[in-house]
């Protein structure tokens, strides 16, 4: 059994400088407090749509708030998809988790766990913000912000209309070997509290982390944390991912723990679904998800 979730007080911090994102838009950056220190976030609304739902949305390992960009799509995948969402009559929030992008912490303090701590925090301001609904609120998560979403949407208190994966972590342990190699991982994981100086495999960067963090990738099992989730569930994977596969298998073997409305999207590409060679299927994909949210409340 997993720990219960523990609620943290989310605080606003500051407002930031407002903006139009698009004629339909507004762009706001926003701060909370997370155990004393600061989250960064960036909130995109509906310029002519009061009380919006909203969706909250979780990046991926070593990335950030706008998640994953290039030459073709400069603004990241969430960066892209909040102002469609926001055209459609959806608010988004999508945060910096602790150590990452512009919030307060060292990566190297990260886990899942404080990952989902993060989540919860943010759905806890969102809850309390006038300026969307909180009672509409959905949870998407990429990557290994995907495997956090399953943690906080099966153990969280606050009611979620929905909730979006793109290509999660599913089997955590085996897509970080394939990051780091089974000799990093078996080292890794002996480490504690100390800074373990790993290397990703290919490029050889350095990721430096504490062997907490790689505890907390066994610690936390994507298909036991779904199935206490019975709301909407929309399931999108690349089935050329290099990094969580087989695909689409692994996908159908997460849904199957899952009881409650689904619906699995599929496209031959890989982990970032084609964002470093076009817009294409990262634009399909965010079509594809909007009408989910459309269809389920939001």
């Amino acid at each position: 059994m997993k720990q219960l979730y523990r609620t943290v007080a989310a605080s606003l911090g500051v407002l930031m400088t407002t903006f139009l994102v698009s004629a339909q838009a507004k762009e706001t950056i926003v701060k909370f407090k997370v155990e004393g220190q600061t989250i960064v976030a960036t909130m995109v609304t509906p310029d002519d749509v009061a009380k919006s739902p909203v969706v909250l949305m979780l990046h991926g390992f070593t990335g950030s708030r706008n998640e994953w960009s290039s030459d073709a799509v400069k603004e990241g995948l969430f960066g892209r998809a909040a102002p469609v969402l926001a055209k459609n009559g959806i608010a988004s929030l999508r945060i910096d988790f602790r150590g990452s992008g512009e919030s307060d912490g060292k990566f190297e303090d990260m886990t899942v766990e404080t990952e989902t701590t993060d989540a919860q925090a943010a759905l806890d301001f969102l809850s309390t913000n006038d300026s969307v609904d909180g009672k509409r609120i959905s949870l998407m998560g990429m990557s290994l912000g995907g495997a956090v979403t399953t943690a906080v949407a099966g153990r969280t208190k606050t009611p979620l209309k929905s909730v979006v994966l793109w290509n999660p972590g599913i089997n955590l342990p085996a897509a970080f070997i394939s990051i780091f190699g089974e000799k990093q991982m078996a080292e890794a994981v002996k480490a504690g509290d100390n800074v373990y100086p790993a290397k990703r495999l290919g490029d050889g960067k350095d990721i430096p982390l504490k062997g907490r963090f790689f505890e907390s990738l066994y610690a936390v099992q994507p298909a036991g944390e779904i199935s206490r989730y019975k709301g909407p569930l929309f399931l999108a994977v690349g089935t050329r991912d290099n990094i969580v596969f087989p695909q689409p298998a692994l996908a159908k073997s997460l849904l199957s723990y899952h009881d409650g409305p689904e619906e699995l999207w599929t496209e031959s590409v890989d982990h970032g679904f084609g964002v470093e060679r076009s817009a294409e299927t990262v634009d399909k994909l965010i079509s594809a998800t909007v009408a989910f949210l459309k269809s389920n409340g939001q």
